[in-house]
């Protein structure tokens, strides 16, 4: 029985292919198909726009898949939540649905929609958030380029951003984050009952989980001599505590740890100004804790 994973076609494809990468799974798609190639015959993937995943996954077209968890709330689909994987296109960051209007919009705040026009793609999110609110507006669905929309098709959007660089650059402003998401693992629950499913389920989440957490950190390895190993230990951040092994001269040792990428070139000279040496930096493709 093979498992039906759903990959998200659009703005999260090329991240989440990658992270895939990384958790060991290589994907390979072709220009006009939805059913890309992987390399474990154990797994059956279809690319399937995340709007629509929770959707499929609630339904048993698929077994497990990836989607926003803004998507999970707008369909109000009857999925389970296997891992929280925060990533998105551009970062490892969560992204925010936000109210914004044009520059010089009479709209200042939430209270000021009444009566007006709002586009949206989360029209089921954006009606409970004004009912909340008790503010009555129109909400209308939006099929894309939400931006343009203003003031000439709606009066508002809600719409989706990691950095807001797209908003500013249609001349819209940021009034108000409506909501968080991240990008979580969900299964449909009678597949997740399987026992074979299950532990299938539950490996695709640890690997995927371990790569992400690799994101942004990078091994270091170095001989420090044992007059001088307080003092280095002082200068390293790490997970837990750096792995420290003697080598044959046992007046000398290795210490191994994990560290945040951005610290290294700073780091690196200080603990050679230290005494340490033969330091070697490398990349990690997963941290499992």
């Amino acid at each position: 029985m093979k498992l039906r994973l759903g990959i998200p076609k659009g703005s999260l494809e090329e991240s989440t292919i990658a992270l895939f990468s990384k958790a060991g799974y290589q994907i390979t798609r072709t220009s006009r198909s939805y059913f890309p190639a992987i390399d474990d015959p154990d797994i059956e993937p279809m690319m399937v726009r995340p709007q629509e995943m929770p959707r499929y996954i609630g339904e048993g077209a698929l077994d497990v898949g990836l989607c926003g968890r803004d998507w999970v709330a707008e369909n109000g689909s009857d999925v389970l939540e296997v891992a929280e994987l925060t990533y998105s296109k551009q970062t490892q960051n969560p992204v925010r649905w936000v109210l914004a209007v044009p520059e010089g919009s009479d709209i200042k705040e939430a209270k000021d929609l009444e009566g007006k026009k709002i586009s949206t793609e989360i029209v089921n999110i954006a009606r409970k958030w004004l009912k909340e609110k008790a503010i009555n507006a129109k909400v209308e669905f939006s099929f894309g380029a939400t931006e343009v929309k203003p003031p000439r098709l709606a009066d508002a959007i809600i719409e989706l951003t990691e950095t807001g660089s797209s908003l500013r650059a249609h001349n819209l402003k940021i009034l108000e984050t409506i909501l968080l998401s991240v990008t979580v693992l969900i299964a449909n629950k009678h597949s997740y009952q399987n026992p074979q499913m299950r532990k299938k389920i539950d490996n695709i989440a640890l690997l995927l989980t371990g790569a992400l957490a690799s994101y942004g950190k990078v091994g270091l390895k170095m001989n420090v001599h044992k007059d001088n190993l307080e003092k280095a230990l002082s200068l390293l951040p790490a997970l837990k505590k750096p792995t420290i092994a003697f080598l044959s001269d046992k007046d000398w040792m290795d210490v191994d740890t994990i560290i945040d990428e951005k610290i290294v070139r700073e780091l690196i000279p200080k603990l050679k100004a230290s005494g340490v040496e033969g330091i070697v930096e490398y990349p990690l493709n997963k941290v499992i804790p």
